[in-house]
Formats: C-alpha cells, sequence, structure tokens
C-alpha cells in the first residue's frame, strides 16, 4: 500500500485499499494513520476470507454484498475493493474511523 491512497473516489463508489489478517480471533478494523487492516476469523482458503470480509463489511456499513467488489489481490493479502454508491466519509462513519 505504499505511495497509494487508501481511499479514492469513483463515479461509481468508493476504491478502498486494505490488508487482511485472516484467522483472527475475531472480526475487527483497525484503522492508523497510514493502513487499513480487517482482522477477518475466517481461514484464507477456498475464498472463505474474502466472502467473510465482505459480509462483515457489508454488515457494517449496511450495503449489499453485491455491491463490494474485489478488483485486485483476491489471492493476496493486499486487496482493493470497490463498494459502489458509497464515499469516504460514509465509510469511516460507519467503522467510527478518521
Amino acid at each position: 500500500m505504499i505511495d497509494k491512497k487508501m481511499f479514492e473516489q469513483m463515479d461509481d463508489g468508493l476504491v478502498v485499499r486494505l490488508k487482511i489478517i485472516p484467522n483472527a480471533s475475531k472480526n475487527e478494523i483497525v484503522f492508523t494513520e497510514d493502513s487499513l487492516k480487517f482482522r477477518i476469523t475466517a481461514l484464507p482458503i477456498e475464498n472463505k476470507a474474502n466472502k467473510a470480509l465482505i459480509d462483515f463489511i457489508s454488515k457494517s456499513i449496511k450495503v449489499p454484498k453485491s455491491n463490494i467488489i474485489i478488483i485486485k489481490g483476491e489471492l493476496n493479502k493486499e486487496k482493493t475493493l470497490l463498494i459502489k454508491g458509497m464515499n469516504e466519509d460514509n465509510f469511516k462513519k460507519s467503522f467510527k474511523i478518521g
């Protein structure tokens, strides 16, 4: 995530760059000045961690799972998501960050 913005507003939604930490003790978000990490309880096998990440974000920001698309990094810990119809302020308010 070096030299890339964590959030980028696009016409169709918000691009979010994050790091996923699978097999965590609980689902939670860890936000620092220069990174956004999601700790997810699911294991990184058979796409379970990705599905759990999308489910966690969907419930937290109250958007349909179909509005959250992994556009880069499906098989990596560093991911880029597109959240359709979302903006940075609403995303941050939903997670009480920033």
